[in-house]
């Protein structure tokens, strides 16, 4: 087992420890020790890194092109061709990165960065055709969440097909974006729909996708995807609480305004109770990422809360004592939590190793 060099200092430091105070034998301590290596360099880290960097650095140079005379005019000429024909391009482009990508990645399983880079650049494309379609067809302003709907469906098709979870999730977000346009054109572009704003729309929408994401489950193709759908739609809903925390259901800023924040505290309760809800689900099932969200989530209500109540009827310097002194509380405990989960991760894997020996 590989350990970075923290990691390593850390494990090589308790079980010292141990065999000092006679927790652990000699023999026991240096099966342990001879279980890990420590790497120089994490190279994983930096394969991501590199890639996302390289993303940026296409975005800039793309954008550095077209900053130039000649360049400007030569993209002027080709934007010029008629819209069908430029959705036409801009299709066969994506199709070939897509192909690329499956190719690439049947052909390279463990180039996983290198393989989403490409997908990556397939979706944008995507995304170009399905605008200029739009165009050709003369689709009007208020009717786009047509076109958004077509991207979602495209991608989806392609993130099941493939399968790529890239792809998928970028389905999913474009489902939100659709969802929250098709809801707004909907009731007028006005402030609720069905009686409900824009926060509480997507926490119903956010518990939607985790309820599907445990109905894929039982389809093995979609199980590739599952744990995806699962984190998208727990961001949609926590993200959506917090928001209905500070704002309530309200659609006009005049009328947040003059709410009393005992009117905003149910919703600040629900937000706490679904994130209880979460760390019970997920200790009760050892489901880290429930647990995960739900924890973070309900210390972000808890802070929230305490700006909203104690901002103004406190001093500032004793505010952030406060606050700064809860930090750290929470942050060498949560150090403290990290080190023992670790430690006994590491553990397990030793033990296993030793009874495959």
């Amino acid at each position: 087992m590989k350990l970075s060099r923290k990691q390593s200092a850390f494990l090589t430091e308790t079980i010292d420890s141990w065999e000092k105070s006679g927790t652990l034998s000699k023999d026991t301590a240096n099966i342990l020790r001879e279980s890990y290596e420590t790497t120089a360099f994490d190279w994983k880290k930096l394969a991501k890194y590199s890639f996302w960097a390289a993303l940026v650095c296409i975005i800039i140079a793309f954008t550095a092109l077209i900053a130039d005379e000649l360049l400007i005019n030569l993209l002027a000429k080709f934007f010029s061709l008629p819209a069908y024909l430029l959705s036409t391009l801009f299709t066969i482009l994506a199709a070939i990165f897509y192909y690329v990508g499956i190719k690439r990645r049947e052909q390279k399983p463990a180039n996983i960065y290198s393989n989403e880079s490409i997908f990556f650049i397939g979706i944008l494309l995507t995304g170009v055709a399905v605008t200029y379609f739009g165009i050709a067809l003369e689709i009007e302003e208020s009717y786009y969440s047509i076109l958004i709907l077509t991207s979602t469906i495209i991608y989806g098709t392609l993130g099941i097909w493939f399968p790529s979870k890239l792809i998928w999730i970028f389905s999913l977000l474009s489902l939100g974006t659709w969802f929250g346009t098709q809801t707004g054109y909907i009731s007028g572009w006005g402030a609720y729909f069905l009686g409900m704003n824009y926060p509480l729309r997507f926490v119903l929408f956010g518990a939607l996708l985790v309820g599907l994401s445990f109905f894929m489950m039982k389809y093995e193709r979609l199980q590739i995807l599952q744990k995806s759908t699962y984190i998208i739609g727990l961001l949609y809903l926590f993200i959506s609480l917090w928001l209905l925390s500070i704002f309530g259901n309200y659609g006009e800023i005049n009328s947040w305004y003059d709410a009393k924040q005992i009117e905003l505290f149910h919703w600040g309760l629900l937000f706490g109770l679904v994130a209880i809800a979460a760390i019970i689900y997920g200790l009760k099932y050892h489901d880290y990422t429930s647990r995960s969200f739900g924890i973070t989530f309900l210390f972000i209500n808890l802070y929230t809360k305490y700006f909203e109540f104690f901002w103004n009827g406190i001093h500032k310097a004793i505010f952030f004592a406060i606050l700064a002194i809860s930090l750290w509380y929470i942050g060498t405990r949560a150090e403290k939590i990290w080190n023992l989960e670790y430690l006994k991760s590491n553990l397990k894997s030793s033990e296993g190793n030793s009874n495959e020996n």
